[in-house]
C-alpha cells in the first residue's frame, strides 16, 4: 500500500556557529572529542547501552567499541572477519545488537564483550540499519534484498519484502505509533523517495514524499509525537504527523548532507551534517541552530542522546567520538 502525504513548508530558521579549535580529547566549551584507538576505524552507528556507556560500530576496524561518559574507549574485535558493522541498537535483553553488511549476519555483544552472531537466511541481504522494536524483538533493514528483517532474542529471523522495488532502505526506527518506520532512499519512479512503516505483524505501508529525490536517510520519533527524518539530497529536515502531513525545513548550510537524527533531552531534535561538518538542532517549530565541529572534514555520522544529558556522535572521517552539551 502506498499513500501520498499532504505537504506544508516552513522557512523560519535560526543560525549560530561556534568557532574552530579543539584537538582530540579536548573541548571547545560546548563540544568535546575523543580519539578512537584504531586508526581509520570509520565509526558509524551509535547507541546507549544498559551499562551507561555509548556503544558504536567500526566499519573498517571491524570492531564494536564502547566509550564511557568520561571518554575511555574499549574495542572488541568481531569474530567474523571483514564483517563491516554498520549500525547498533540496545535490545530489551540488555545486549547490544548490530548489523554486519559484508558478513550477512546480525550480531550481538554483551556489556562484557561476548559475541554471538546469527546468519541471515537470504544470501547477500546486506543488513544495514537496526532498531529495538516495541515487541521485544530487534528489527533491521536489508539493503540489497529489499526487505525488512526481525530477529528474536533467541536468534530466530523473519524477513518481509518491501513492496517498492529497489527501495534501498538503510535505516529503521521505532515510531510513536508502536510500529517500526524505515526509509526508502531511492526507487524506479520519478518521485522515488518514500517512508515506510511495518507493524510488528509484518504489514508494510509506504508513504510517498513530496520532494522529488529527497533521499531520506535517518529517522527518529520526536517528543512532539511526530516522526522526524533527514533528507540527505534535498538538504532538509522533515517531520510527518499522525494526521499525514509532511512539513519540511531547509537547512541553512547548503549541501550539508544531513544524516543521523535523534531526540535530545532538551525537547529538540538533533542531527548531524556530514558534508557541512556540523551538529545541529531543530526545534518542534522548525528553528535550526548549527554548531561547527572542531575537527575539519570529520564527517559526523551516528548520533544519540547519552545518559549524561549530552548528545554523542561518531566522526566517521575524523576518527573520533564527540559529544555536545545542549
Amino acid at each position: 500500500m502506498t499513500r501520498v502525504f499532504a505537504v506544508t513548508s516552513a522557512l523560519t530558521l535560526g543560525l549560530a556557529a561556534f568557532g574552530d579549535g579543539a584537538a582530540a580529547g579536548s573541548s571547545t566549551g560546548i563540544i568535546t572529542e575523543y580519539a578512537i584507538p584504531t586508526a581509520h576505524a570509520l565509526s558509524g552507528g551509535l547507541a546507549v547501552g544498559t551499562d551507561g556507556n555509548l556503544w558504536f560500530t567500526e566499519d573498517a576496524g571491524n570492531k564494536i567499541a564502547k566509550i564511557t561518559p568520561g571518554g575511555a574507549v574499549t574495542e572488541y574485535a568481531i569474530p567474523t572477519g571483514s564483517a563491516c558493522p554498520k549500525d547498533i541498537a540496545a535490545g530489551a535483553d540488555g545486549n547490544l545488537w548490530f548489523t554486519e553488511t559484508q558478513g550477512n549476519k546480525i550480531g550481538k555483544i554483551t556489556p562484557r564483550g561476548a559475541f554471538t552472531e546469527y546468519v541471515i537466511p537470504s544470501r547477500g541481504a546486506w543488513p544495514y540499519g537496526i532498531a529495538a522494536g516495541p515487541d521485544g524483538n530487534i528489527w533491521f533493514t536489508e539493503y540489497r534484498r529489499n526487505s525488512i528483517g526481525k530477529i528474536t532474542p533467541s536468534g530466530e529471523i523473519s524477513e518481509y519484502r518491501i513492496p517498492s522495488a529497489a527501495a534501498h532502505s538503510t535505516d529503521i526506527a521505532a515510531g510513536p505509533d508502536g510500529n517500526l518506520w524505515f526509509n526508502e532512499s531511492s526507487g524506479p519512479g520519478p518521485n522515488d523517495s518514500k517512508i515506510g512503516t511495518i507493524t510488528t505483524g509484518g504489514r508494510i505501508t509506504e508513504y510517498l514524499l513530496p520532494t522529488v529525490g529527497a533521499e531520506p536517510v535517518d529517522l527518529a520519533a520526536g517528543p512532539d509525537g511526530n516522526l522526524w527524518f533527514t533528507e540527505n539530497d534535498s538538504n532538509k529536515i522533515a517531520k510527518f504527523s499522525p494526521a499525514g502531513t509532511v512539513t519540511e525545513y531547509p537547512i541553512p548550510t547548503g549541501k550539508a548532507r544531513p544524516d543521523g537524527i535523534t531526540a535530545g533531552p532538551d525537547g529538540n531534535m538533533w542531527f548531524n551534517e556530514s558534508s557541512g561538518n556540523k551538529i545541529a538542532k531543530i526545534t518542534p517549530a522548525g528553528d535550526v541552530t548549527e554548531y561547527k565541529l572542531p575537527t575539519p572534514g570529520s564527517q559526523p555520522d551516528g548520533i544519540a542522546a547519552g545518559p549524561d544529558g549530552r548528545l554523542w556522535f561518531a566522526e566517521n572521517h575524523g576518527n573520533k567520538i564527540g559529544k555536545i552539551s545542549p
